[in-house]
């Protein structure tokens, strides 16, 4: 099976502590060719120095003046995204670069429009609220748009760049997921979803997602199921 040279987006704010050597873990995923572009989102920890001090060629990194939220910095990445395919990477350990080839192989095989990689399907451990919240917004969801999946937040998102260009995504914020699972949903996309490692931190280890996401979670399903 020939891979398509993948982009991995990885946009970044504040994680000087991870984030050399999750672009080293990415790097050493083998049998894809790929292209890595860092969005760095107005890091004030020394992040931005990191960066800049990276040789690997195959790291471009892109920066924001200021911080402008994870859905911009994504859409940075897209914007400058070469590669026929598109997946999201976190900067941190939660989710295992090395699941990308399984993620391409079900695009392929199953002729999807959009791969999304579920940590719920397996089950993890982790935040109980945070489970809980995620499994009642994805519930919402579901039931907003008559569809039936495990794990809308989820970090990993495959598809075509064209794929992405076509949802119009505008969201800066966290609230990226929602938009593009809500667009992909009201276009039709064909979304099949696939287990995924899942290696959640804490607040201690430096997440940033808090409740009052998941109450702005519940405001943009609603507003996007809507807005015509």
């Amino acid at each position: 099976m020939s891979v398509p040279l993948l982009s991995v987006v990885v946009p970044v704010f504040n994680e000087a502590r991870t984030v050399r050597a999750i672009l080293e873990k990415i790097n050493a995923v083998q049998g894809i060719e790929k292209e890595i572009i860092v969005v760095d989102d107005g890091s004030t920890d020394g992040t931005d120095r990191l960066l800049k001090d990276l040789t690997n060629k195959n790291v471009k990194v892109v920066y924001h003046s200021s911080q402008r939220g994870k859905g911009a910095a994504f859409l940075t990445g897209l914007d400058n995204a070469q590669g026929e395919l598109v997946i999201i990477q976190d900067a941190d350990f939660e989710y295992d670069p090395n699941d990308f080839l399984k993620l391409i192989q079900a695009y392929k095989q199953e002729n999807a429009d959009f791969v999304f990689g579920a940590r719920f399907i397996n089950g993890h451990d982790g935040l109980f609220l945070h489970r809980l919240g995620n499994k009642a917004l994805t519930f919402v969801l579901n039931m907003l748009f008559g569809s039936k999946l495990n794990d809308y937040a989820t970090c990993y998102k495959l598809a075509s760049r064209n794929a992405f260009v076509e949802l119009g995504l505008k969201a800066s914020g966290f609230d990226i997921d929602v938009e593009i699972v809500c667009n992909a949903l009201k276009k039709k996309k064909k979304i099949i979803e696939i287990p995924v490692a899942y290696f959640p931190r804490t607040y201690k280890d430096g997440k940033k997602i808090r409740w009052r996401d998941g109450v702005w979670a519940l405001f943009y399903m609603i507003k996007y199921r809507f807005l015509r």
